[in-house]
């Protein structure tokens, strides 16, 4: 709905709140409960992943870890969600969807630059930490590449900092679903433990609920439609 675009934090609540009622307490609890432990201090970037069972488990992985923002980088491979492995999740996520030629993964990564977001490369490297010992002192993206090949070369060169996950069995790697479960569990817990702001904003809790809300009632248009007179004097 094209007014959705225009409306005032206050206005999206007074919405949150006529959609809530028809939601389930059950559910509506678990929107309360969840929302305050949901983070865009930590955000996921996916550069051409190109299994579909991957993405899905990884988006299972952010929402079961609190993760609210996930980047996906798709010139090469198109996202899809397996719905068997997902389970919901992405319907509980902002996903972020770009296709804009071979340069993608770059301005991505820019652009959450200038966010305030280290750009941390899930790759080993000389000068790489490990995922217990990397810093959470500023927002954090961590980028993940694809199955076979990782990240791009432009990925990597533009990359702030490296994390790795230590092993020492003869396999070199980690399936990617498996490495972003580790990652986001580690970091997390970490993240929980610290005295950073982790949380969400005020408004951006609004937000969100405003989506979650929206995405659980079955017809929620007309509902928002039947307010619309009511919310006009809300600033």
């Amino acid at each position: 709905m094209e007014i959705l675009k225009n409306l005032t934090p206050n206005q999206k609540e007074f919405l949150v709140w006529q959609l809530l009622e028809y939601v389930s307490p059950h559910k509506k609890n678990l929107f309360f409960r969840n929302i305050k432990q949901r983070t865009r201090y930590l955000t996921l970037v996916l550069e051409n992943v190109f299994q579909p069972h991957n993405i899905s488990a990884v988006l299972r992985s952010c929402d079961c870890f609190g993760i609210q923002d996930v980047h996906i980088v798709e010139n090469r491979n198109r996202y899809q969600v397996n719905p068997d492995i997902a389970l919901g999740a992405a319907k509980w996520l902002s996903i972020y969807k770009y296709n804009e030629g071979d340069e993608t993964v770059v301005k991505v990564m820019e652009q959450l630059r200038t966010k305030g977001y280290r750009l941390v490369a899930t790759s080993p490297h000389e000068n790489d930490y490990t995922i217990e010992e990397l810093p959470l002192d500023q927002k954090t993206a961590l980028i993940f590449g694809t199955e076979l090949e990782g990240l791009s070369k432009a990925a990597m060169n533009l990359a702030d900092d490296w994390v790795q996950i230590p092993m020492v069995g003869f396999t070199e790697s980690l399936n990617i679903s498996v490495s972003a479960a580790i990652s986001l569990y580690t970091l997390t817990r970490k993240l929980r433990q610290s005295s950073y702001s982790w949380q969400l904003s005020e408004e951006d809790q609004k937000d969100i609920l405003f989506e979650w809300a929206f995405n659980s009632v079955k017809h929620p248009e007309p509902i928002i439609r039947k307010h619309l007179g009511q919310i006009e004097n809300l600033a």
